[in-house]
């Protein structure tokens, strides 16, 4: 039963939002996201927000968890070549 509210909940979520959370899982920070959506700081934290509320959580490694387990970013997930080039990464999140 709660597997299925989860799966409600992460339905629930925007394309921005499941963004947002699949960049978040891949450990960018908040400036970053911005960055490679270009969009304001304040508005990717207000999507954050909203996806973590959404989801029922206030912490940053269980919504990564989430993003795997429902698979809104798998395990091999990397970030594109333009999402690092726009992040100002040299590696995609994980290294």
């Amino acid at each position: 039963m709660a597997k299925d509210k989860m799966k409600d909940k992460v339905a629930n979520l925007t394309p921005r939002q499941l963004e947002v959370v699949r960049l978040v899982s891949l450990g960018c920070i908040v400036e970053e996201i911005a960055n490679i959506l270009d969009l304001a700081v304040s508005t990717v934290d207000n999507h954050k927000a909203a996806a973590m509320k959404t989801l029922g959580t206030d912490k940053a490694t269980l919504l990564t968890r989430i993003a795997i387990k429902h698979r809104i970013s798998p395990l091999d997930d990397k970030l594109s070549r333009s999402e690092k080039r726009k992040s100002g990464r040299s590696n995609d999140g994980w290294n």
